[in-house]
């Protein structure tokens, strides 16, 4: 089982390239000159997750006037993606990582304990990149619920 080691701050972005739900092309390199929210989350619709998609869509405005914009990133399908999307009327979009290359990329992808059970998963982590692709700020330990407060407080 592959161990989680996180990129840490001031380490760039690795590369990556996929398409959010909708099919639009999102890359490393088209951010380029943008600053941006990677979040990684386990699965759409668990209660964690759902939580934690509503916090950024409640602060949605905060990144927004920060000029920061959102990118949800789960293993799950794009029609998982979109019932998700519609379900909670996010306004940021999720990117596909169906072969967990890119959670992998930034060492988010790892063994998990549940319930007495071993596997691996996407641990839940976030990272904010600056307009030149540096990692800026790291978020390790994330609690689903909390998390995005606690980002609007410390930003």
């Amino acid at each position: 089982m592959q161990k989680v080691c996180p990129l840490k701050e001031n380490e760039f972005a690795p590369e990556f390239s996929t398409t959010d739900s909708a099919g639009n092309s999102v890359s490393q390199q088209n951010l380029l000159g943008k600053k941006y929210l990677l979040y990684f989350y386990p699965r759409d619709n668990t209660p964690g997750c759902t939580a934690q998609a509503c916090g950024f869509k409640d602060h949605y405005a905060f990144f927004k006037d920060k000029s920061i914009e959102i990118f949800g990133v789960s293993g799950d399908s794009a029609k998982s993606h979109e019932k998700f999307i519609e379900k909670f009327k996010l306004p940021f979009p999720l990117l596909l990582d169906e072969n967990h290359e890119i959670a992998r990329a930034f060492g988010v992808w790892g063994e998990k304990k549940f319930m007495g059970r071993t596997f691996e998963g996407i641990h839940r982590m976030t990272f904010l990149i600056n307009e030149s692709g540096k990692i800026e700020r790291s978020f390790i330990k994330v609690k689903a619920k909390s998390h995005p407060d606690e980002l609007v407080k410390e930003l």
